[in-house]
């Protein structure tokens, strides 16, 4: 398979799983709050990945020459905008609704290029910018703009954003210089997690007892969310630059608001689906582009 198409193929799987994560996210929070719903996401997400740590890339790290240090600094930098992003992610879901929630943050993708000029050093091609501005104008079809009350929520979102932006940048770099996808994903989801496990026992009630009551939601977003779809974010930043990966992501919002309404009652209007044709046109865009430029111009 094209090592292309199979991080292409991943982007957009991860882009359906966190969709639809939303809602377990915005319904599992009835006994837990942020910080111990983040806590227990991430720490099943570690937990479902560890034994696929140590049969497949334990033994290779063992016996390769790695820069420890540099790795660990990664590690942890990563593990802390994983988790900020998820608790902020969490605040929000309590002052305004999924769909709302999505969009604001999936902003990223407005982040995500000058931040990647600045670490990252990678030119970036010039169809990466109208297609953000079509997401941009998408995203805001989607929160039906024109009829919305800013609210807390919307304002935490969007701060939210940032969080994504360089971890989305970051994971790039990561994965670069060392190749070990499932270490990678399982050692952010064990950082993330112990970072909010300590305000989640100062300021929230956590105990197994509440994160049992949230057991089908903290599986859907511990095992599915965090473990499988984090892994498949590494393996489609592999072969991806972060613009244009961070293009396809915005399909989170789409998935979040077809599930809100699926599954939550959710409204979903004529100006929302257009909003959905705008980010569904903006990806598509982004990935022919460049494809007919190198076909047709010999350019990149």
């Amino acid at each position: 398979m094209n090592k292309t198409f199979f991080s292409f193929s991943c982007a957009i799987a991860v882009s359906i799983i966190w969709g639809s994560a939303f809602v377990a996210q915005d319904m599992g929070m009835d006994f837990l709050g942020p910080f111990g719903f983040t806590f227990g996401r991430l720490i099943l997400g570690f937990l479902t990945l560890l034994p696929f740590f140590l049969i497949f890339d334990y033994g290779k790290i063992k016996n390769s020459n790695v820069d420890y240090k540099k790795v660990w600094f990664y590690a942890l930098f990563i593990g802390f905008l994983l988790s900020a992003g998820n608790i902020l992610q969490q605040f929000a879901l309590l002052y305004t609704d999924v769909a709302n929630t999505a969009m604001f943050t999936i902003l990223y993708v407005v982040i995500v290029p000058f931040v990647a000029i600045y670490f990252y050093a990678k030119k970036i091609h010039w169809s990466v910018w109208p297609a953000i501005l079509i997401c941009v104008v998408g995203s805001f079809l989607l929160t039906e703009i024109n009829n919305v009350t800013v609210r807390l929520g919307d304002s935490i979102a969007i701060s939210n954003a940032f969080f994504w932006a360089f971890h989305i940048v970051f994971i790039s770099k990561f994965v670069r210089f060392f190749n070990f996808p499932i270490t990678i994903a399982m050692s952010q989801c064990l950082i993330g997690a112990l970072i909010a496990f300590i305000p989640a026992l100062i300021f929230e009630d956590l105990t197994l007892s509440n994160l049992f009551k949230e057991s089908k939601e903290m599986i859907y977003a511990g095992v599915l969310s965090s473990g499988i779809a984090f892994l498949l974010q590494v393996y489609s930043q592999q072969n991806l630059n972060p613009a244009p990966v961070a293009i396809i992501f915005t399909l989170e919002g789409v998935f979040a608001s077809i599930f809100g309404w699926l599954i939550l009652d959710q409204y979903l209007s004529g100006i929302k689906i257009t909003g959905v044709v705008f980010i569904l046109a903006a990806v598509i865009f982004s990935q022919l582009a460049p494809i007919y430029d190198k076909k047709s111009h010999g350019r990149n």
